[in-house]
């Protein structure tokens, strides 16, 4: 589900109205563009080409060398204002932006500056990169950013961060239960809500009602 009214996140996107399973084959069909073409599919008005580029950046950094992948976390970072929607971000950043540092071991600085933008995008890409590092039990920086944005405004950041915090709890409970006594009573709704839907039901409303 998209928005794409005047003045909503979307707004100007146009869709061809592909299937994933459709956008995906045309990107295994491709996996080998050059990455000048694959820039201008990110310039694209259709969403569906802009989705085909960053799938095939995702699978081309999954099978690359550690320089490979470099070229591509930097030619991801020149290319960011295509990154502009939140199905873009979340099947590119846990892999290019989470997984090119996790594996390189580079400074993740990065995410402190697109977290800090007035971007909602680069928010989100910020949020969403740590989905790789919880996936190894790392869970700082995960958490340093759910505390950087757990007064962001906007509902699409809200989701973000209530997913991750979520799986940081998929994997270590009292973790998440840790920051949610800190934060849980200042968090947006949709934000507490994505956290805690996998709570038994009694602790979940417990939550809800500002009781724990």
């Amino acid at each position: 589900f998209f928005k794409t009214g005047k003045g909503e996140y979307g707004e100007g996107d146009e869709f061809l109205g592909l299937m994933t399973d459709e956008t995906r084959s045309v990107a295994k069909k491709y996996f080998d563009l050059p990455l000048a073409d694959i820039s201008k599919l990110l310039a694209s008005k259709l969403h569906e080409e802009r989705v085909v580029a960053v799938m095939i950046l995702a699978k081309r950094l999954n099978k690359a060398d550690l320089s490979g992948k470099k070229e591509i976390y930097d030619f991801y970072f020149e290319n960011i204002s295509g990154i502009n929607n939140w199905d873009l971000v979340d099947s590119s950043a846990p892999i290019i932006v989470g997984g090119y540092l996790y594996l390189s071991g580079e400074t993740r600085e990065v995410l402190y500056k697109l977290v800090k933008s007035n971007n909602l995008w680069k928010k989100r890409i910020a949020m969403m990169a740590t989905f790789y590092f919880i996936k190894e039990r790392d869970f700082s920086d995960a958490l340093k950013i759910a505390e950087i944005l757990v007064n962001d405004s906007h509902d699409l950041i809200h989701k973000a961060v209530g997913w991750m915090l979520r799986e940081v709890g998929n994997r270590d409970i009292g973790t998440e239960e840790k920051f949610l006594e800190k934060y849980y009573k200042q968090m947006p709704r949709t934000m507490l809500r994505y956290a805690i839907e996998k709570f038994p039901e009694e602790k979940r409303q417990k939550c809800l009602k500002g009781k724990i």
